[in-house]
């Protein structure tokens, strides 16, 4: 049998070229392969990626150096404003390893969200190019803490990045976590010596960060690569829902000509709640429900093949990561570990009852909070399911034949709801 714990532990080659070109017609863009030289177990190696997504794939990263792209009337993203693509030695505070294709991929999911965000400190930390967890804070020590105790589980070995100055709080309190990767725009003072208590950590700064809106109207290429070796090329989607002012009244038309119509207009903490969520939305892989409260997500139901499924996921969880931030403010640890506690005998019986009970009574965060659908709801029941647990307003892309009736649903609940007109898939 492999030994499976060194097979993380592997640095392996790869056969990619130096430089890659496309082609497209008669416009070229050139891309070279990005390498780092590290301090790897003692040894200054220099490699690339040190995997792609498992042990034993060959992975490279390449950065756009020269060609502009003009198909139509987009003019794509040209070379000179790298961010994950152009990190130099120097950008690797602390390589702990050579980083490898998740990595990357992660911290890039995680831009693709604080993209879309306001300037205030915020922080997103990623596990498998799904957010944990996303949050607004008043410091970057606070958009982190809100931020981890949002899903303390998932976010265990994640990634966490920070669209401002990384202070030296806010990184002595990731170092009491477990975290495979950290980026920000810069480090204050102190605050990358308190990161390498982790000597595996990978630590990043990426300078463009802090510039991050600028990407947020501007297209760049999707590839796609099939079984085949076929490829399908897209652009990358462009939110159009940049403030409260683009949401677009819920409103359609019966069979019979009559309009449906919101009876409730969103509060404006409502408003914020709904485009935090939007925004966020446009990070997480479909379909999708995400709920958010006050600057920070409350759950993020990704993946699911059915709409309701989807929203009940999403429900389950804030239940679920509500238990788990009582318990650990409690007794320092999650409730499955409570739970074994108290099974040792090291924690009184009823000690997981009681926690669970108060989420329960909490409605796990949910009473008052804010959904976005990356897609509209086909029936009625998505929203009753959010209705039933408090949700108190939702945003969603519209354009069902179901529109009328989901309105009237959302009327009969006393919900306020916006629509986006346009989704937000993301495969």
């Amino acid at each position: 049998m492999p030994d499976l714990k060194n097979m993380y532990r592997e640095l392996s080659g790869d056969h990619f070229p130096e430089t890659v070109t496309l082609a497209f017609g008669d416009q070229a863009l050139v891309y070279r392969k990005r390498t780092w030289t590290i301090n790897e177990d003692g040894q200054r190696i220099a490699r690339g990626l040190r995997y792609g997504e498992n042990p034993g794939q060959e992975a490279a990263l390449y950065e756009l150096v020269s060609g502009e792209l003009v198909l139509g009337d987009c003019r794509f993203i040209g070379p000179g404003r790298g961010l994950v693509s152009s990190l130099a030695e120097a950008d690797l505070l602390q390589g702990g390893k050579h980083p490898g294709k998740t990595n990357l991929t992660d911290i890039d999911s995680a831009l693709l969200i604080l993209r879309h965000l306001d300037s205030r400190p915020a922080c997103c930390i990623m596990k498998h190019n799904n957010p944990c967890g996303v949050a607004y804070g008043e410091s970057a020590a606070a958009a982190y803490g809100r931020a981890y105790a949002a899903d303390r589980l998932a976010a265990f070995g994640g990634c966490a990045v920070l669209n401002t100055e990384l202070s030296a709080e806010a990184a002595a309190a990731m170092a009491n976590d477990y975290l495979e990767v950290v980026a920000a725009p810069e480090y204050a003072d102190g605050a990358v010596q308190h990161l390498q208590r982790r000597k595996n950590l990978r630590i990043i700064r990426i300078g463009r960060l802090d510039r991050i809106r600028d990407f947020a109207p501007v297209r760049y290429v999707e590839i796609k690569s099939l079984l085949d070796g076929g490829l399908i090329f897209q652009q990358s989607p462009v939110n159009r829902v940049r403030t409260a002012a683009d949401f677009l009244p819920a409103e359609a038309r019966r069979a019979d000509g009559a309009r449906a119509a919101m009876r409730r207009a969103p509060t404006r903490s409502e408003e914020a709640d709904l485009l935090f969520a939007w925004q966020v939305e446009q990070g997480v892989t479909s379909n999708s429900v995400l709920i958010a409260k006050d600057g920070v997500t409350v759950s993020i139901g990704a993946g699911e093949q059915d709409r309701v499924g989807v929203a009940e996921w999403a429900i389950l969880k804030a239940y679920k990561k509500r238990a788990d931030d009582l318990a650990f403010r409690r007794h320092g640890c999650l409730l499955y570990e409570v739970k074994m506690r108290v099974k040792a005998g090291a924690l009184p019986a009823g000690a997981a009852d009681a926690i669970e009970e108060e989420a329960r009574a909490g409605q796990g965060g949910l009473a008052g909070a804010a959904a976005a659908s990356d897609a509209f709801f086909p029936k009625r029941d998505g929203l009753d399911v959010l209705a039933a647990e408090g949700i108190g307003a939702i945003i969603q892309p519209g354009g069902s034949m179901a529109d009328a009736e989901i309105i009237d649903a959302a009327n009969e609940a006393g919900m306020a709801m916006v629509f986006t007109g346009q989704r937000a898939f993301r495969h």
